[in-house]
């Protein structure tokens, strides 16, 4: 049995390659956008961007039960390449998320890899929650153009 599942998702979004990295890796924009339902918010986030800084982001869904999680920045190339170790509050294992940023004529986009997860199931319960926090991306960047 494989003990490193992955979960590979792609958006494109129509912002340049600058304004999709930021997003990310502002404290402040990350509250606006980084939430597994629309509904939710996202109380915390704590961005030290540099190798070996510590991301954390917690949300909250509508009952007022947190969600969080957090690591260490391993990568950072501005605009193009972002990676930090992750594990969630509730769990021991720790994970890794590579997101590589692809600037064109028409925008950007996002390649995401959620990898070191436990098994298939837990891929499928993550590619939800990370494709509607994707989503909520997109939201945020055709908000302000």
């Amino acid at each position: 049995m494989s003990d490193d599942h992955r979960l590979r998702i792609e958006r494109t979004y129509e912002a340049p390659a600058e304004a999709v990295f930021d997003a990310w890796t502002s404290e402040e924009v990350i509250r606006r956008w980084w939430q597994a339902e629309r509904e939710w918010d996202t109380p915390e986030a704590v961005v030290d961007l540099r190798v070996g800084g510590a991301v954390r982001v917690v949300m909250r869904d509508t009952d007022g039960d947190e969600h969080g999680g957090g690591g260490t920045y391993t990568e950072i190339e501005r605009p193009t390449r972002l990676a930090f170790t992750w594990t969630w509050d509730d769990s021991t294992r720790q994970t890794l998320i590579e997101i590589d940023f692809e600037q064109s004529d028409t925008g950007t986009t996002v390649r995401f890899t959620h990898s070191g997860l436990a098994d298939e199931e837990t891929v499928r319960d993550h590619e939800h929650g990370w494709s509607n926090i994707l989503d909520q991306l997109r939201h945020y960047l055709d908000d302000r153009s």
